[in-house]
């Protein structure tokens, strides 16, 4: 077989990329296929059975692909326990103000990464809403802001521990470096919607609050002892994933047929399959020398670092509508030139994320404006400005450090 070069073999890999994710194929397949295929243009058999070995038993990729089997279950089990409506509702009792359970109620569930998961939280922003007298195209971007303002600095975001894994720093690096960009997505979200809103003070009962706030400890402290894991006592994500999982069924004790349902459920499996196609993608570019090649055509290019960053990642995430894709895809392209640095890497999770909340294919985006009957180009004249400014801050706090 003659092995083409590791450009060519490249290109190929990504045209049948992009037209798998044209026909929505799923995001790990996708992922696995262009790696392979790009590994046997270029090193042939051989070389896709080595990157294969070496990437299935790389402890990276173990670790990756633990933690996100894991969260995905714990996020299955709080829905089919309907220990998540539990959550949500005991939530809304503890806090009097509509404004502050509309902004905080969707950032709770969202520490819950299901696909679609702001379509759980819809019911509870739309009573709420009502109060305030929010239309429909302020109730779906208060709906979907607001779930989608936690991730950046939330330890157990799969998209979050997928960054750290192949850029090879630390969550906490990260974490940090992102925090004034929450900040400034939790102050335009306030101003674009609630500022002017006005609402008068409801009294909660003292017995009902704390029956409320018993049932919100009880049900948050799975969430709560994965995250404490982490942060304290340095645990593996992978580990604490699966604490959270244990503690989840020692208080609800779900019969068998939940079980069953939530282990057999295929997203599981296709999130999971992500993980490894993202590693995956990352060891073929590598091994094929395509990482390299590309490395020093953008270094003679004179291409910045900060518009790279700025730029591709962003493009990618919001075409095929997934963090995840945009980071697995971006990655490889960059890590011939770039060395990973918190500020880079707080970067390069900014921009995908950013492009994938502004795709019309964002699942969350897509079923709350559908729950609440509102068209997308009404939620872009909010979506739009608020993404402009909180990026303008993450480009303004990677120049600072």
């Amino acid at each position: 077989m003659v092995l083409l070069d590791p450009l060519v073999a490249l290109v190929v890999s990504f045209i049948l990329l992009a037209a798998m994710l044209y026909k929505r194929v799923s995001i790990g397949v996708t992922l696995v296929s262009s790696a392979i295929i790009m590994s046997f243009l270029s090193m042939g058999l051989i070389g896709v059975f080595k990157v294969l070995i070496e990437t299935t038993f790389n402890l990276l990729t173990i670790s990756l692909v633990a933690v996100t089997f894991g969260i995905m279950v714990l996020s299955l089990l709080y829905k089919e326990t309907q220990t998540l409506e539990s959550l949500s509702k005991s939530f809304s009792g503890l806090l009097r103000n509509p404004k502050l359970i509309i902004s905080a109620l969707p950032a709770i569930i969202g520490l819950l990464p299901v696909p679609g998961g702001a379509l759980m939280s819809a019911p509870l922003v739309e009573t709420e809403a009502e109060k305030l007298g929010l239309k429909e195209d302020k109730k779906t971007y208060v709906n979907v802001w607001f779930r989608h303002i936690i991730f950046p600095v939330y330890p157990m975001s799969q998209v979050l521990i997928l960054t750290a894994t192949l850029t090879e720093v630390s969550i906490t690096s990260i974490v940090l470096s992102q925090i004034p960009v929450v900040v400034a997505m939790t102050v335009v979200g306030y101003f674009v919607v609630l500022k002017k809103v006005t609402v008068a003070d409801t009294v909660v009962q003292k017995t009902k609050f704390q029956e409320n706030l018993r049932i919100f400890l009880i049900s948050f402290s799975p969430i709560l002892v994965m995250i404490l894991t982490v942060v304290i006592f340095g645990v593996n994500v992978s580990i604490a994933a699966f604490v959270g999982i244990i503690l989840l069924l020692l208080i609800t004790r779900p019969n068998r047929q939940i079980l069953i349902k939530t282990i057999s459920n295929v997203a599981v499996y296709k999130i999971a399959l992500a993980a490894y196609g993202a590693m995956l993608l990352r060891s073929a570019t590598m091994a094929s020398g395509v990482s390299e090649v590309l490395g020093q055509t953008i270094a003679t290019s004179n291409v910045s670092e900060v518009a790279l960053l700025a730029t591709l990642p962003a493009v990618l995430g919001f075409l095929v509508g997934s963090p995840y894709g945009g980071i697995a895809i971006s990655h490889p392209i960059m890590a011939g030139t770039l060395n990973f640095t918190p500020s880079s890497a707080s970067l390069l999770y900014i921009s995908a994320y950013f492009g994938y909340l502004a795709a019309p294919t964002h699942l969350c985006l897509a079923l709350t404006a559908d729950y609440f009957k509102c068209p997308l180009n009404k939620i872009y004249k909010y979506l739009a400005p608020s993404l402009a400014i909180s990026f303008a801050v993450a480009l303004l706090v990677y120049h600072i450090l």
